[in-house]
């Protein structure tokens, strides 16, 4: 998902219009979600880049989605740019030795 999103939609109160963004790209997470992993892939991982108005997007968490929407709101900005894509994420194998030794 690569949008511009805009505050400023007539007729609707800016509250709301925060609210649909929020639950437009949680809709668009679900959906990726649900895809099927190809073989050998442990989980989707979310790169994300943020963009207040005429920035150039910086790359952010994927947990600070709704907190970097909820800053441009309240700093008045007239929109922002997000972008969130689905890469193939695996998990850290542990390594067990280490732990074997501090038991010790």
């Amino acid at each position: 998902m690569k949008k511009t999103f805009t505050f400023q939609v007539p007729n609707k109160h800016p509250d709301r219009v925060v609210e649909g963004i929020k639950y437009e790209i949680r809709k668009y997470i679900k959906r990726e979600k649900r895809k099927t992993l190809p073989e050998g892939v442990d989980f989707w991982k979310f790169e994300c880049k943020f963009a207040k108005e005429k920035e150039t997007p910086a790359v952010i968490d994927f947990l600070d989605i709704t907190k970097c929407i909820d800053e441009a709101y309240s700093e008045k900005c007239e929109s922002f740019y997000m972008e969130i894509l689905a890469t193939k994420g695996y998990k850290e194998v542990k390594n067990n030795t280490e732990e074997d030794e501090t038991l010790a």
